[in-house]
């Protein structure tokens, strides 16, 4: 390897290690990768430019304005009310709430910490008067909070399709089913193991024991009715993407303006202070990834021009060339580095390494977006650099090695297992974008 690649790598590695901001780790590797080793610079506007001018780019910062302004629209409180409705009187019934909860919230936000902002300040001190112990509440939820990273509009799957010009209704398709495997699982998790993290003088089910079906039916259709402008932007966006009636930029740019009026004359809970509030905050992540996503692609096409790809390609084929060997070394590349490096980061660097490989293998692009979103989104929840467990400690109190133990529980019993399976049976990823989009858009898989 010439020293020039070597240098690069270690700016890159010593940078992230001791904390520095990544995009001018990703510039600074660029740079100097390109200077050392003669590849040249002039690659460089063109990649950074060529990557924020993008359409993707566009919906990428819509959906984070949308969802910003649901944040502060008051809409996971009508969530949670019909969640209660739907699974409150099962055993472990208050926990599964805050599962449901995070499905339908991360629908709206399509990602995972606004998700753990709304639902840790509202449920963790109500279950726990129910007897349920702060760090189980906190970690079930912390868990479940990648979720919005699976159920359409997602961030992630934005980037993906960004990096390796990819359908983004396809692959925005390809990650419910996992989604809702992983919400069914953590739910079927939670009723067997839930009584070991509770108080034995408390009843989770509260007042429902004295609740008739009658009335358990007349608050579910009144809570429905009352979550159901919440609800209603996913399926706007989601109906107006497949049904050809608009893009995915401009079902961002919907999912703001619908997001305004609900929180406005719906719900009467935007007024023009938070909206600023909001939308400020918006701003300032959709600058950082912008700028990110611009010079992680630089990074990364620095890598392809001095031939990372075909060396990563040839270091995995020495090890084994069975596919379900490969797709096993993936998985694994993915799941540590997102223990360590943010979700956006992990797909910068890789995506542009993996695809080619996998590829000639015959991974349907589609499954292989489901993959990558599946593995950065496990990663949010996976110690020891896990935003979740970070968010989560510091909104509940609960000290970071508390939430490690539960949430090992439901990543290894749940998580992992369903991973797996996403990887080794396509028709999880695949079978429901061909059903709406047809064959091909999808391809073979």
């Amino acid at each position: 390897m010439e020293l020039g690649i070597v240098i690069a790598l270690l700016i890159f590695f010593i940078g992230i290690f001791i904390g520095l901001e990544v995009a001018w780790v990703f510039l600074a590797s660029a740079f100097v990768g390109g200077l050392l080793t003669g590849t040249g610079m002039s690659f460089i506007p063109g990649t950074f430019y060529a990557t924020v001018n993008n359409y993707i780019m566009m919906a990428i910062s819509f959906f984070i304005l949308a969802g910003g302004l649901m944040s502060s629209a008051g809409l996971a409180d009508h969530i949670l009310k019909f969640a209660y409705s739907l699974v409150g009187n099962i055993k472990g019934g208050m926990i599964a709430v805050g599962i449901i909860a995070s499905v339908f919230l991360g629908a709206l936000t399509g990602s995972s910490v606004p998700v753990i902002a709304a639902l840790i300040p509202m449920l963790v001190p109500k279950l726990e008067k129910l007897g349920y112990q702060r760090r189980y509440t906190t970690a079930v939820l912390c868990s479940s909070s990648f979720l919005g990273y699976l159920i359409p509009p997602s961030v992630p799957v934005l980037v993906y399709c960004l990096i390796v010009n990819q359908s983004v209704a396809a692959v925005f398709l390809s990650t419910v089913v996992p989604g809702l495997l992983l919400a069914l699982g953590y739910m079927i998790v939670n009723y067997f193991i839930c009584q070991n993290y509770m108080d034995d003088k408390h009843n989770d089910l509260g007042n429902d024991l004295n609740l008739s079906h009658t009335n358990r039916l007349k608050r579910f259709f009144s809570t429905g009715r009352s979550a159901l402008p919440a609800l209603g932007c996913p399926f706007v966006v989601l109906v107006g993407i497949y049904g050809g009636i608009f893009t995915p930029n401009e079902a961002g740019a919907i999912a703001v303006i619908y997001t305004l009026l609900v929180g406005i004359f719906v719900y009467q809970r935007l007024n023009i202070k938070n909206i600023w509030t909001s939308t400020k905050e918006s701003l300032i992540s959709i600058g950082m990834i912008i700028i990110l996503l611009a010079v992680g692609t630089v990074f990364a096409r620095f890598l392809v021009r001095i031939g990372a790809a075909q060396s990563f390609a040839a270091f995995f084929l020495s090890v084994s060339n069975e596919k379900n060997v490969i797709l096993l070394l993936v998985n694994i590349l993915l799941l540590i580095l997102g223990m360590f490096i943010n979700s956006t980061v992990v797909e910068i660097i890789t995506v542009p390494l993996i695809f080619p490989l996998l590829i000639q293998f015959g991974v349907n692009p589609v499954q292989l977006g489901a993959i990558v979103v599946m593995n950065v989104g496990l990663g949010v929840v996976t110690p020891p650099y896990a935003l979740s467990i970070f968010a989560g400690s510091r909104l509940s109190g609960v000290p970071y090695d508390k939430l490690v133990g539960p949430m090992l529980i439901y990543l290894f019993s749940v998580g992992i297992p369903v991973l797996l399976l996403t990887t080794y049976i396509p028709a999880i990823s695949c079978w429901l974008p061909e059903l709406i989009l047809g064959s091909k858009i999808v391809g073979s898989w």
